[in-house]
């Protein structure tokens, strides 16, 4: 062999060498650990969203404001740690309505329920400055792009009332404790009689306006006066229990109203005629939380199970209590309207035609009394 290819073959055992070290260097058991992923970051909990309740009366009222404050308790039993509440009582109709919903905003409540008709221009206001706000305003009617109103079909449980009512009064005189001359009193005011003179057709009712939702010596006066004027029992579309307690202490029969007043006047108390807003609050709630929330009217009545009378004495004839049933049912399905004609004004003029049932549109601009309904409107025509 000669000296070139000795040295051929020894190079080519030397590369050879070096390819099987190189491929030893590539086999898995001599691979160096990978170093070990660092774990996955867990999904940030999502913020509860913030909502705020401003109410126009104290939440211990017993009636309308204690009506929604019950509401918010069950809005948190219902939503839990998804949501996180606040609430402000007894803010007037006005300036410091405007310095609390506007505080409400800034700290951060993305759905703010304003419950009281004063509270609308306030709302309308705030609500293009805070536009990432969604603004929730009950029994007003004007809106944006992001401020609904919601409303509750109080003249229902008003008409129930007034069934009860016309049975049992002695004297066919009713007194009513008005808040404020608004289309919403009005027709509480209007549906309450009807519903008793659909008991007994002789019914007049008196009333008393107070100008102010929640101030219990004005209505202890004004259900003074209707029972020293002889009406035998009282209704009121106010949001203390002074009415009920009044007619307690009179020896008369009265109503609650909003929430079941039973407790301030036992003796007194024939039936509580109630709104409950706890289905709505949760309904907006959860649209807003899934991103559904748009800005809406809503009315919502017996049907929905928002209106209701409760606790009904036993001294209420039996006539009564199965007439109140068949108005609920009725109310519920569709086949009993309270405004059907024929309904007449106070001066004896038609406002419906004999079966025409009135729409929103006629219920919402109320400004009249009806037949039977006594004395003048506040600033207006009636006489």
């Amino acid at each position: 062999m000669t000296d070139l290819n000795k040295r051929s073959l020894i190079k080519v055992a030397a590369l050879t060498a070096v390819a099987g070290a190189a491929l030893v260097g590539c086999g898995k058991k001599d691979e160096a650990p990978a170093p070990a992923a660092a774990p996955a970051a867990a999904p940030a909990a999502a913020e509860p969203l913030k909502i705020a309740f401003a109410y126009v009366g104290p939440v211990g009222d017993g009636g309308y404001s204690f009506a929604h404050d019950q509401a918010r308790k069950a809005l948190e039993k219902e939503l839990g740690d998804k949501i996180k509440t606040m609430y402000v009582e007894s803010v007037p109709e006005g300036a410091d309505a405007e310095r609390v919903l506007r505080d409400m905003a800034t700290q951060g409540n993305k759905l703010i329920f304003g419950t009281t008709f004063g509270y609308m221009d306030t709302i309308q206001k705030l609500a293009p400055e805070f536009p990432d706000v969604k603004w929730e305003h009950a029994t007003g009617y004007k809106t944006a792009a992001n401020a609904s109103t919601y409303d509750f079909r109080t003249y229902e449980g008003a008409y129930l009332a007034g069934v009860i009512a016309g049975a049992m009064t002695k004297s066919n005189t009713l007194g009513i404790v008005g808040s404020v001359p608004i289309p919403e009193v009005l027709r509480n005011i209007n549906s309450f009689t009807l519903g008793a003179q659909s008991m007994n057709p002789k019914i007049t009712t008196k009333v008393v306006w107070v100008n102010d939702w929640f101030a219990p010596p004005k209505e202890t006066e004004a259900a003074t006066s209707l029972i020293n004027g002889g009406a035998d029992i009282l209704f009121q579309n106010t949001d203390s229990p002074a009415v009920l307690k009044t007619a307690e202490e009179k020896g008369k029969r009265a109503f609650g109203w909003d929430s079941d007043m039973t407790s301030y006047g036992p003796k007194a108390h024939l039936a509580s005629a109630i709104f409950n807003p706890t289905g709505y609050y949760i309904q907006t709630a959860k649209a807003v939380i899934d991103g559904n929330w748009k800005s809406q009217q809503s009315w919502w009545g017996v049907k929905e199970g928002a209106i209701d009378i409760v606790s009904m004495a036993e001294d209420v004839p039996a006539e009564a209590k199965a007439k109140v049933e068949e108005v609920k049912k009725g109310l519920k399905d569709g086949t009993f309207a309270i405004w059907k004609g024929p309904i007449l004004g106070q001066d004896g003029k038609e406002l419906l035609a004999a079966d025409k049932v009135a729409d929103d549109a006629f219920l919402k601009g109320i400004n009249f009394y009806v037949k039977g309904v006594e004395g003048k409107i506040p600033g207006g025509d009636s006489k």
